[in-house]
């Protein structure tokens, strides 16, 4: 199936790739894969959608649960036990 090209569609999933720190590719299948959740195709409601997920992306970053660097900090920490573990004897 051809990508929607719609210029509005297309501003909204770059904005929201760019607040997830994703690709544009994979905000569109986001928002693909959501309006196919619903039953919706036409292009009005995967709008109405991209701007739901939009603001609940920016919600979730407003409230630091969001944000990529702190998921990665958060992974990249070490556990007490952990920190002077040794890989080679």
């Amino acid at each position: 199936m051809a990508a929607i090209q719609d210029h509005a569609f297309v501003k909204l999933c770059a904005e929201l790739a760019s607040c997830l720190s994703i690709s544009l590719a994979s905000a569109r299948r986001q928002v693909d894969l959501a309006a196919s959740r619903e039953g919706v195709k036409d292009l009005e409601a995967r709008i109405t959608i991209a701007k739901r997920l939009l603001e609940e992306a920016r919600s979730r970053r407003r409230e630091g649960k969001g944000a990529p660097g702190n998921q990665l900090d958060q992974l990249l920490k070490a556990v007490a036990e952990d920190e002077n573990f040794m890989t080679e004897d």
